[in-house]
């Protein structure tokens, strides 16, 4: 298999795809997602619909510059109780979706499309369900003291690999799935391709 293009600048999701002999050249598709997220969710769009759409529109994107080219998007949601729970814009926001996911279970669901020639061929969305601990205030601040602003940017409120799985009771589902790339899946399709 010819190295494929990964639309995302996430470092874990380029982790996986090396670390399991899948080499990829990294073109973040630079899609402004909040917009398309409030559409889709106004039109009454389900979280995992939400997520499908976006890894595909990343994927489009970037495989439309790309002729011929095997492209990979993904994108991951917070799905608590049927409401998307989108990333924190600043650290006061980080604090209250941590209140709001305290003390419940919700679901990490993770998307993964592959384009090429600007279409999507193949995808999958997978998704797996965290239960969070029951923290006081204080100790959900002192979580977010430990985590580095780029970390809150980029993964949402907790990294499951890191600081992120102290959180948690209870995990159901698959370790990538959570990290943002259902992998097994998609090595089986690009062995197939």
């Amino acid at each position: 298999m010819n190295k494929i293009i990964l639309a995302s600048k996430s470092k874990v999701r380029k982790n996986i795809l090396e670390n399991n002999g899948i080499f990829c050249e990294v073109q973040p598709s630079n899609v402004d997602e909040e917009p398309v997220k409030e559409s889709l969710i106004k039109e009454g769009a389900s979280p995992e619909i939400v997520s499908k759409n976006l890894a595909e529109l990343k994927a489009n994107k970037v495989s439309n510059s790309n002729p011929e080219k095997v492209v990979l998007g993904a994108d991951s949601v917070i799905d608590l109780e049927n409401n998307i729970v989108s990333k924190p814009k600043d650290r006061l926001e980080a604090m209250e979706i941590l209140k709001k996911l305290n003390n419940n279970k919700h679901y990490l669901i993770s998307s993964i499309c592959v384009s090429k020639n600007g279409s999507m061929i193949w995808n999958y969305t997978d998704k797996a369900l965290l239960t969070m601990k029951n923290f006081s205030d204080k100790e959900l601040s002192e979580y977010l003291s430990k985590i580095t602003d780029e970390n809150l940017y980029s993964y949402n409120v907790y990294q499951v690999e890191g600081e992120g799985k102290n959180l948690f009771s209870n995990i159901e589902g698959d370790k990538d799935t959570i990290m943002g790339l259902p992998i097994r899946e998609l090595k089986n399709y690009l062995n197939n391709l």
